[in-house]
């Protein structure tokens, strides 16, 4: 196959296939700030907790869990994932913060998962657990990637976990060895190969959701506050979710627009 992408795009391409994600250092971090803000002015009109002071945003979201009932969590949640999508902006402002990335890997005519996902995980909680999975497994088209934001540094336990592709090979050779277990004994057959994630925020982590991953229960003394959504090219083939239900898209070209809708002309 000829290759014409550049040294850039080549060498970020070789790191996503032999770890299974990329971890980007934004250069702007204009749209993560209007995300994050967006998120807390939520906080606390949703939580009734008071709005923090300036350059306080980190030290709230940390201690999240002090301000809140914990039988309150999932519908807090629940209440800020609706208030985020109903703003097309904090929609946009998620796409410009992955953008050069997901052009890089994906293209740049891209399609943009309808609702954006928000994991909230205090210190402790065994209710907003997300046990080992592989996306694809549940009806996702290998054709997609994950755009993971967080909100705070995200470390240890605190973060997400992924196999990394040499090891899900092995896996998937002797898939059968583990298919038939619960999650949590397929977690502990593969538990010493998985990798941790360590994210800061100002950090964009893109990853294959067809490896692997998860978390397991925050043992660290900080909630953990992290934003994903799913990203495909138009074009590709889509699994159960579909275009127009799960997916929208963001970025169609003009030539694609003038072709999807030419008609030949009729001969009488």
């Amino acid at each position: 196959m000829i290759n014409f992408k550049e040294i850039k795009e080549n060498r970020l391409s070789e790191t996503f296939k032999k770890k299974g994600y990329v971890i980007i250092k934004l250069d702007d971090i204009e749209p993560l700030e209007y995300l994050r803000n967006s998120i807390i002015k939520n906080i606390s009109k949703i939580c009734k907790i008071s709005h923090p002071e300036k350059n306080e945003e980190e030290y709230f979201l940390n201690n999240f869990h002090k301000n809140i009932k914990p039988i309150k969590l999932n519908e807090y949640r629940l209440k800020i994932i609706n208030s985020i999508n109903r703003d097309n902006n904090f929609k946009k402002n998620y796409f410009l913060s992955s953008k050069n990335v997901l052009y890089d890997l994906v293209g740049n005519e891209l399609s943009m998962q309808t609702r954006i996902n928000l994991s909230i995980q205090t210190p402790g909680d065994r209710t907003s657990l997300l046990p080992l999975h592989s996306d694809i497994w549940s009806g996702d088209s290998p054709f997609e990637v994950v755009a993971w934001i967080p909100l705070v540094n995200c470390y240890d336990t605190k973060a997400m976990y992924i196999l990394p592709p040499k090891y899900y090979k092995k896996v998937e050779k002797n898939f059968s060895k583990f298919s038939g277990n619960s999650s949590e004994e397929f977690y502990k057959k593969i538990k010493k190969n998985i990798e941790w994630i360590k994210i800061n925020f100002g950090e964009i982590l893109v990853f294959n959701q067809g490896l692997p991953h998860g978390n397991i229960v925050n043992k660290e003394l900080e909630t953990r506050w992290s934003m994903n959504c799913r990203f495909k090219s138009i074009f590709s083939p889509y699994g159960d979710k579909k275009i127009g239900e799960f997916f929208e898209p963001i970025t169609l070209r003009v030539a694609s627009e003038i072709g999807i809708n030419y008609n030949l002309p009729k001969i009488k």
